[in-house]
């Protein structure tokens, strides 16, 4: 049987000086002509086109093996067992030998592909994806100031409104990463898509905070799971030589993510022009505009993906070898059209496939009602996830797993807490400038006066105001203590931070205000009347919105671009270990000298250098994420980690926040020693830059 078994092979497969021919399936999937498939003539891709005198091109794939090797093995093997009578163990570590022999076979057909027109399509397609997630992170920082207004919301209300983005995000990345490595890079990628440009559009129309805060909520997980599939799904296509290079490259549409959002904030959300209003409960103000606006880069990816195949190296996997086979030589002809090559032929003709261990069970459509079908298909899905999550934790990857999930951490506890703690501390100090202008008005008597203008940064002690009228006015940040109203008139009054304390107001009408009763503190009304008070929250754009902090993020973002092309240009050449240890330690060293930003522009210095430093480490990161796990866990792995670095971000921006205007020394050591901690952890990883992505 086993003699039987080596001369079908030798049949296969034609050994001549060194080098493997073709090999040419039963269905006649690849002949070169119409004829049935003969012995003598028949043509595969391989050799299609050669004559004598045609040379082999380099990359063309020399590794299958020769028929006496086949035969050698077989004896040792033994007589064929049918999988089914064969113990798991032993199928897995046959698994392992094909992923072993597929991972040297798949580099080699990548090389021959070339890198050309076809990574540099999919390189724009999902660096759009890319782009909609740095949006993602900007968007509601950008919004908050307006939203809060238009929505009434409470200081607790606000800052749900900021971490429900990042709890979607974590949730999505480690799910949907999960899922892509069961169901598919291309489906996955396009579900998460579609989730966050479904309910980003329809946020930027619903009215009340709640179902807002639940689009945000499931527009961050379509949004969170996309990330981890993006750079498996990249990753799969690039050689090892430009793997690194080209996935730092990708990174830089987060960067250009964040400095769209930047833009369009500022040149969108200050005109309040821009939107309309259908009677008195629904308005579409400018905000909501730019939320719409933001959701673009979503939708042009995933119209754009929809021309892009599957990741060859997924379809390989899960055995879809004529699949695999097939995009592999669209890949190498596109490319080689482009360099004006077009006669060049595609030399693979058989690809490794991995053996199949997964038990998939086929559910007739006359078993149980439709609901019980899916309910099986989906719960076997996630088992399977769920099995994949384990299997990062298994003794061959947890040591890898539980380190970069330190480091993973660290760096977003630091990074994301000090983006969010730089606006806030530019804006304790502006507001700190902003008091210390305050205008103070002692004893004052006014009688007989209309006040129609605008009062801002004002304190009234002790004064005495009768037969006055407050008509079509704004009081902005303006307390009157200890004072005297009566017989006046406020009609058509619109205040911020306004308050009334220990005030006597006597035989005076409130008609259409926002002057409510928690603004009168300890007051004493007698004989007042409230009538027809203004309803909802009023925007005021001039006075609400901080360009300030749009330009803060604007330079922010700009700050990565020198950090970013120069990790592209030295991952290959120094490794990912040392990009990583090295930019969290000089990050560490940046975040010192926060200790001497005691001003807006010093801030803003100290925040560009501090991004423009980390970025290297984010993009090596990236990088090393992927290539450390093996193609069927790769996604999942990405996803639990960014899951995790997104737990970070919630954290730092909790932590960070309370701690403005109180002291700026607990969140610099935090986000120092978190990144000396980090960066030193990182030098103990593996190097990857030589491997082949398994």
């Amino acid at each position: 049987q086993g003699g039987r078994e080596a001369n079908q092979v030798s049949d296969d497969y034609r050994y001549q000086d060194g080098n493997y021919e073709g090999y040419a399936p039963n269905d006649g999937y690849y002949r070169g002509g119409d004829e049935p498939a003969q012995e003598e003539d028949a043509q595969s891709d391989v050799t299609e086109g050669h004559d004598e005198d045609d040379e082999v091109y380099e990359g063309e794939y020399q590794g299958i093996p020769h028929p006496d090797d086949i035969k050698e093995k077989q004896k040792k093997r033994g007589p064929a067992v049918d999988d089914e009578y064969r113990d798991r163990a032993e199928l897995m570590a046959e698994r392992m030998e094909d992923e072993e022999q597929l991972a040297h076979q798949y580099e080699n057909i990548i090389e021959e592909c070339g890198h050309g027109r076809f990574q540099w399509t999919l390189f724009f397609v999902l660096g759009l994806a890319l782009m909609a997630d740095g949006v993602e992170v900007f968007v509601v920082g950008f919004v908050l100031p307006s939203a809060e207004k238009d929505m009434c919301l409470s200081s607790s209300n606000k800052g749900m409104l900021g971490l429900i983005v990042y709890l979607g995000m974590m949730v999505g990345a480690v799910l949907l990463g999960g899922l892509a490595d069961k169901l598919g890079r291309k489906k996955c990628l396009i579900i998460s898509l579609a989730i966050n440009a479904a309910f980003a559009f329809l946020s930027s129309f619903v009215q009340g905070y709640g179902f807002f805060l639940f689009c945000r909520l499931i527009s961050g997980l379509g949004i969170g799971g996309s990330l981890p599939i993006v750079f498996a799904y990249f990753s799969e296509f690039l050689s090892r030589e430009k793997r690194g290079e080209h996935l730092s490259w990708l990174c830089m549409f987060w960067m250009i993510g964040g400095i769209f959002a930047s833009a369009m904030a500022w040149s969108i959300i200050p005109h309040y022009g821009w939107g309309f209003s259908m009677g008195t409960k629904y308005h579409f103000h400018s905000w909501r505009v730019f939320v719409l606006v933001c959701s673009l880069p979503c939708i042009a990816s995933l119209v754009a993906l929809k021309f892009m195949p599957e990741s060859p190296r997924f379809l390989l996997e899960i055995g879809k070898h004529d699949e695999a086979w097939m995009i592999l030589k669209q890949v190498h002809d596109t490319n080689m059209r482009a360099k004006g090559e077009p006669e060049r032929v595609f030399t693979v003709s058989y690809i490794k496939t991995p053996k199949q261990v997964d038990e998939f069970i086929e559910i007739q459509s006359s078993t149980g009602t439709w609901y019980q079908r899916w309910l099986v298909r989906i719960t076997t899905t996630l088992k399977q996830v769920w099995d994949n999550v384990l299997y990062c934790l298994t003794a061959q990857y947890r040591m890898n797993t539980l380190m970069l999930a330190v480091v993973w951490f660290t760096m977003a506890l630091s990074y994301y807490g000090l983006i969010v703690w730089f606006p806030d501390m530019i804006r304790y100090l502006q507001e700190e400038a902003y008091e210390s202008r305050v205008k103070i008005f002692d004893e004052e008597e006014v009688s007989h006066f209309t006040f129609n203008f605008t009062l801002e940064n004002q304190i009234h002690r002790n004064g005495e105001y009768k037969n006055d009228k407050f008509i079509g006015m704004k009081f902005k940040e303006v307390r009157f203590e200890d004072s005297l109203f009566e017989d006046c008139y406020f009609e058509d009054v619109t205040s911020t931070e306004t308050f009334f304390e220990n005030c006597t107001i006597i035989s005076t009408v409130f008609y259409n205000t926002d002057l409510y009763e928690h603004k009168f503190i300890n007051c004493r009304l007698i004989n007042s009347t409230f009538m027809k008070e203004k309803e909802g929250c009023h925007l005021d754009f001039e006075e609400d919105n901080d360009f300030l902090i749009y330009l803060v993020s604007f330079l922010g973002s700009l700050s990565v671009l020198p950090g970013n092309i120069i990790s592209a240009l030295l991952m290959d050449k120094i490794g990912r270990i040392k990009m990583i240890g090295g930019s969290m330690l000089i990050s560490a060293v940046c975040c010192f000298f926060l200790f001497f930003g005691n001003s807006e522009s010093a801030m803003i210095g100290w925040q560009c250098l501090f991004c423009g430093a980390s970025i290297a480490a984010w993009n090596a990161l990236d990088v090393i994420t992927v290539e450390l796990y093996p193609t069927d866990k790769r996604a999942t792995a990405f996803g639990i980690l960014n899951g995790l670095c997104k737990f970070g971000a919630i954290l730092g921006n909790s932590i960070f926040a309370s701690f403005v205007g109180i002291t700026k020394v607990v969140p610099i050591l935090l986000a120092s020693s978190a990144l000396v901690g980090g960066g030193l952890l990182a030098l103990r990883l593996p190097e990857t830059r030589e491997q082949v992505l398994m």
